[in-house]
C-alpha cells in the first residue's frame, strides 16, 4: 500500500497485515492502547446481531458498511453469538467500495486471525481480526468480503441494514470486480463491528435503540439514519473529541423483553460495553415496550432505564437518555400507552439518572397535536421519522453532552 485509505486517490488501499494478540474481554476493549504512541482502538461502525435464518455453506458475502471515525490498524469483529454450530471463515478481505459490489482497484486486502488466513468461530463466540496497517478514512464505504464454509443452522447477523450488500456461491472474497456478485441483500451477516486505532483523546458513542435508531423509513444506501447524521455533525465539529458512532439499534427491540433481538438489558454488554474506545452510551428505546400492550408500567420501564444507566456508570461510561417520540396514528396507539409514554418522558426529563437528556419528543411532535409526530418529519406510518426527521433528531443533540468526564 502506498498511501492508505484516507485521501490519496482511487488506487489507495488498505495495507498488508500485521499480527497482534486478539482482544479478549470488555475491559480490554476499553483500555487496550499503546501508551508510548498515545493511541487506542475505537469503534467506527457496528450493527447489533440477532438470530437469523440458516446460512448456506460455501458462500461468499460482500458486506458494505459506513465508517464514522477514521484511523489506522483496522480490525473487524465476527460473531457467531446466535449460532448453534461452529462456522468457518475460510477467507476474509477488507476494501473500499467503488460502486455496487465493485471495489476500488488495489484496495482489497486479506485479513488474518492470529496470523492465519482462516478461522473457525465456535457457537456463541466472537473473534477479532488482526489489525490491518494503513489508514481508513472517516465516512468511508468499507467493504468486508467473507467466504463462509461449514455453516449450519441459524446464523448471526443484522436483519435490517438499510444498505445493499452482496453474496455469491463459492470463494470470490479476494476479487475486486463485481461480475460474480450476483445476489443483492439488505442484511449484514456475521460482521458486527469494525474498529480503528486513533489518538487516545478520540472517543466513540454507542446509540442503543430500536427501529428508529436502526433507520427504518430512512433512504436505503444513503446513510440517513439519525446516528449517521450525528456522525457527520461530529466529524465537522473541530472541538469535539467524540468522532466514532456505533449504531446498536435493532428493529422491534424492547428494553425489558426479548423478541426482535434480545432485550436491551440482555444485550447491553455485548453490543455496548464490549465496544472499544466508547465513553458515552445514548439510550433511545422504549416505544416497543409501551405499544405492545403487555401491561408495562412507567415504573417497569424506568427501572429498566435505571439498570442500564447503573451498568454504564459502573463501567465508567456516561449515559445520555432521550425522550420517547409521539406515535398517535400508529395502529397500536391507545390512551393507556400514551399515558405510559408521557409518564416515562417526565421521568427521563427530571429523574437525574442520565448524565444528559435529549428531548426528541419535544422537537419532533406536532404543535397542533402533541401526541402525534410533526407531519413534515413523519415517514407516513406515524411512528418512524423520514430523512428530515432523522436529521432533526441528530441536530437536537448537544454535542457537548456526548463528552464524558467519568
Amino acid at each position: 500500500m502506498r498511501a492508505g485509505l484516507a485521501r490519496r486517490g482511487a488506487a489507495a488501499a488498505v495495507a498488508a497485515l500485521i499480527c497482534l494478540p486478539l482482544l479478549g474481554s470488555a475491559a480490554q476493549a476499553r483500555t487496550r492502547h499503546d501508551p508510548a504512541a498515545g493511541r487506542h482502538f475505537a469503534v467506527t461502525w457496528a450493527a447489533s446481531a440477532d438470530r437469523q435464518g440458516a446460512g448456506p455453506a460455501e458462500r461468499s458475502y460482500r458486506l458494505v458498511v459506513r465508517t464514522s471515525v477514521g484511523g489506522d490498524a483496522l480490525r473487524i469483529r465476527l460473531t457467531n453469538a446466535f449460532g448453534e454450530h461452529p462456522v468457518t471463515f475460510s477467507s476474509a478481505y477488507a476494501g473500499l467500495q467503488r460502486q455496487g459490489a465493485e471495489l476500488v482497484g488495489g484496495s482489497n486486502r486479506r485479513l488474518t486471525f492470529g496470523g492465519q488466513p482462516s478461522v473457525t468461530v465456535a457457537a456463541g463466540e466472537t473473534i477479532l481480526s488482526d489489525p490491518l496497517p494503513g489508514r481508513l478514512a472517516a465516512q468511508s464505504n468499507l467493504v468486508v468480503s467473507l467466504y463462509v464454509t461449514g455453516a449450519q443452522g441459524p446464523t448471526s447477523g443484522h436483519g435490517m441494514a438499510m444498505q445493499t450488500s452482496y453474496a455469491t456461491t463459492g470463494d470470490h472474497a479476494a476479487e475486486e470486480a463485481a461480475n460474480n456478485w450476483t445476489d443483492s441483500m439488505t442484511s449484514w451477516y456475521w460482521l458486527d463491528a469494525v474498529s480503528v486505532r486513533t489518538p487516545t483523546a478520540t472517543r466513540s458513542v454507542v446509540a442503543l435503540g430500536d427501529s428508529i435508531t436502526d433507520g427504518w423509513a430512512s433512504s436505503t444506501d444513503a446513510n440517513r439514519r439519525w446516528p449517521d447524521y450525528l456522525s457527520r455533525r461530529l466529524q465537522a465539529a473541530p472541538d469535539s473529541p467524540v468522532k466514532g458512532v456505533a449504531n446498536a439499534g435493532i428493529s422491534g427491540n424492547k428494553v425489558l423483553a426479548d423478541g426482535a433481538g434480545e432485550a436491551a438489558l440482555r444485550r447491553f454488554d455485548r453490543d455496548v460495553l464490549s465496544q472499544p474506545g466508547v465513553d458515552t452510551v445514548f439510550v433511545y428505546e422504549g416505544i416497543n415496550d409501551i405499544k405492545a400492550h403487555t401491561g408495562v408500567t412507567v415504573d417497569d420501564l424506568t427501572t429498566g432505564y435505571r439498570q442500564l444507566a447503573d451498568r454504564a456508570h459502573a463501567a465508567g461510561r456516561c449515559v445520555v437518555g432521550a425522550t420517547v417520540m409521539a406515535y398517535k396514528g400508529w395502529p397500536e396507539y391507545d390512551a393507556a400507552g400514551e399515558a405510559v409514554r408521557q409518564g416515562v418522558n417526565e421521568w427521563i426529563r427530571h429523574s437525574g439518572v442520565f448524565d444528559a437528556v435529549v428531548d426528541f419528543d419535544r422537537i419532533t411532535r406536532s404543535p397542533y397535536d402533541p401526541q402525534a409526530l410533526l407531519p413534515f418529519l413523519d415517514s407516513g406510518d406515524h411512528i418512524h421519522p423520514n430523512d428530515k426527521g432523522m436529521q432533526a433528531m441528530a441536530d437536537a443533540v448537544d454535542l457537548a453532552a456526548l463528552r464524558c468526564d467519568r
